[in-house]
């Protein structure tokens, strides 16, 4: 769809609802006015952009009914796209509407309205207790195609020093002598494959790891 072929349904969706319509006026794309009631503009593209963004949200300086409007896309790449951007329109406070390009159906997802969003205090004890147990900083800022080390994988190689050193060992043992607690169940669940058990409770090193 053209960013021309969104408005004539979008005209329509308003004019049923008694405001009268008019494009290209001043900065906007779109804007309806119904009698002493703020107008509402619409800013109108064949996606979603940085730059209608801001062009959206320079129209709140003229009123806080502001939409923007895209093409209804389709398939669950689109889907996850359109609720990252809904909700990045709510966060600023935008209105969003969408159009079928099959049959032009104008769907309104979202209504301008002042938002907060819902903190999840799960994830933040989780966040904060990542940090607390994280030893250091062993990771640099924006990394995105090396891995991580999170405190999971730093008290895995405690327990992997604590093994090359002293051989196969309780794991009540290597708990005591690393400091982690959960020593036992990193070396059972051997999420990095480091470890074997040798018998009941007792653990020792795959020779791959022997270097880690």
């Amino acid at each position: 769809m053209r960013e021309t072929d969104l408005y004539e349904p979008i005209k329509r969706v308003l004019e049923s609802q008694g405001y009268e319509v008019k494009a290209e006026v001043g900065p906007a794309d779109v804007i309806a006015v119904r009698g002493d009631e703020p107008p509402v503009i619409v800013e109108l593209k064949t996606s979603f952009s940085l730059s209608l963004f801001h062009q959206a949200t320079d129209r709140q300086s003229i009123t806080d009914q502001v939409y923007i409007a895209v093409p209804a896309g389709k398939g669950r790449n689109a889907w996850k796209a359109l609720q990252r951007n809904l909700k990045l329109c709510r966060l600023l406070g935008l209105g969003l509407i969408t159009v079928r390009p099959a049959d032009s159906h104008v769907e309104v997802l979202a209504d301008p309205a002042p938002y907060r969003p819902r903190q999840s205090k799960r994830r933040k004890r989780l966040l904060l207790r990542e940090f607390a147990r994280r030893t250091g900083d062993p990771n640099t800022g924006g990394s995105t195609r090396r891995k991580l080390v999170t405190a999971y994988r730093q008290d895995a190689i405690r327990c992997v020093e604590f093994l090359s050193e002293n051989g196969a060992t309780k794991a009540a043992k290597v708990a005591e002598g690393t400091g982690v607690t959960h020593a036992r169940r990193i070396m059972a669940d051997n999420h990095y494959g480091w470890f074997r058990r040798v018998s009941t409770g007792i653990y020792d090193l795959e020779r791959e790891a022997a270097g880690e």
